[in-house]
């Protein structure tokens, strides 16, 4: 067994995953190699298994977020495989162990963390490494896995990896040819880094809702504006359909927002402005930290969402 930590897991895998860091422990998740032609009906009844199916990736196997089950399609590449079990695999893992899981990239910005939260292709990893080469560390690359239930919410760091575009890559002072493709063809490239990643949980500070438009501006979101963005920006959805989760995943959401402050940040697509957008945050967060040290009270209040009855 190959032994990882990620997001304040250990975890145990038959399979390789050299993104993660290497690490030393009883495991808390372990992923298996095995076959799964015949899951029975009554398998998946017992409400702790989940299946699930990555078109010529794979199928898995998924208990109660303890372990994974992986039967891998037929010639499938090896750095693809890796890529699904650290992303999308990984995501239904943490929404079962009670997690709320996001689309997100995040940063740390005076000890606290930073988010910007959008689908694939908004800019998410651009900017955390925008911020990262001005000396910000890391904490989650697309998967955000976040603590609601104990008053505040809590960010698990991932693993010291993020997925670059080429032009975004190139922008950000990486040379043609420096970083290597996620795997055989793949869109993005991988950065990997020892530098500059956060390695223990952090609270929440502020979401950013990521927008296209023309001009940059960042704009206040109302709660309810604010829960149906974490509603619509939540990973691995797809796969949990129970009653309990939908119930406890809008409980999770409710909790968020009434813990942690939302913008949308609405910005013209152009690389060359990433100095600029980053002094924009900062700006924002300094103007947070004044209003908040002037007022002594939490920078808005939150109206109620319920999510009784449900």
């Amino acid at each position: 067994m190959y032994v990882y930590t990620a997001y304040n897991l250990c975890i145990h895998s038959e399979i390789p995953l050299p993104e993660l860091m290497v690490a030393e422990g009883s495991p808390d998740v372990i992923l298996r190699l095995g076959a799964l032609d015949s899951i029975s009906e009554e398998t998946l009844a017992q409400g702790n298994y989940i299946s699930g199916d990555l078109p010529g990736i794979g199928r898995f196997l998924f208990r109660a977020g303890q372990e994974v089950i992986i039967e891998p399609a037929p010639g499938v590449n090896q750095d693809k495989l890796h890529v699904s079990l650290s992303g999308s695999v990984m995501a239904v893992v943490l929404q079962q162990r009670g997690l709320l899981v996001l689309h997100a990239s995040s940063v740390v910005i005076n000890n606290q963390v930073v988010a910007f939260m959008g689908a694939s292709g908004w800019g998410k990893s651009t900017l955390a490494k925008a911020f990262h080469t001005k000396g910000y560390d890391i904490v989650t690359d697309d998967v955000m896995a976040i603590e609601t239930d104990a008053g505040s919410a809590i960010v698990l760091p991932a693993f010291p990896q993020v997925k670059l575009l080429p032009d975004a890559a190139a922008s950000l002072g990486h040379s043609s040819g420096s970083l290597p493709p996620l795997f055989p063809n793949a869109a993005k490239l991988s950065y990997k880094f020892t530098q500059g990643f956060q390695t223990t949980p952090l609270p929440l500070q502020r979401i950013y809702v990521l927008a296209k438009g023309s001009r940059h501006e960042i704009t206040k979101l109302s709660p309810q504006e604010a829960f149906a963005e974490v509603v619509r920006h939540t990973r691995a959805t797809s796969l949990l359909t129970a009653p309990d989760f939908a119930k406890s995943h809008l409980q999770q959401c409710a909790n968020l927002v009434r813990d942690v402050s939302f913008c949308r940040f609405t910005r013209q697509p152009s690389l060359a402005d990433l100095p600029q957008l980053v002094k924009l945050v900062e700006d924002d967060l300094a103007q947070v930290t004044y209003q908040n040290s002037e007022s002594g009270d939490s920078e808005w209040a939150l109206s109620a969402i319920s999510v009784r009855g449900l």
